[in-house]
């Protein structure tokens, strides 16, 4: 019985802080994002997703519009590349194995408003 009461105990009291734990968005991505709701909304609406890319958390951000990059950056921000979008749609070639490497983690933030 006691195991049970500490079971719930620990569920309980890790259910608010573990949850904020696993929500942690790197201030700069938390930037960007509050960077996109203060535009008019994108077509198609905007997304943030975490990826484990070589080891290490990445960001991926689409893009506003056609024919633009869909960026990959690390946790301060830092560019890495573009594993896709452009005119030809395969991203600038910097990381052309993100399709087959990467793992995703998690979607961010996704734009819900409407026009």
């Amino acid at each position: 019985m006691r195991f049970i009461l500490m079971a719930v105990a620990l569920i309980a009291l890790c259910s608010g802080t573990c949850n904020k734990a696993q929500k942690l968005v790197p201030p700069c991505i938390q930037q960007k994002i509050d960077a996109i709701k203060a535009q008019t909304v994108w077509n198609p609406p905007a997304e943030v997703n975490e990826y484990l890319y070589q080891g290490k958390l990445t960001y991926l951000i689409t893009s506003n519009c056609c024919d633009q990059y869909i960026m990959l950056y690390d946790g301060t921000c830092t560019p890495i590349c573009a594993p896709s979008g452009g005119y030809t749609g395969k991203g600038d070639g910097k990381c052309a194995d993100f399709s087959t490497n990467a793992t995703h983690i998690r979607l961010i933030w996704k734009d819900e408003r409407t026009r």
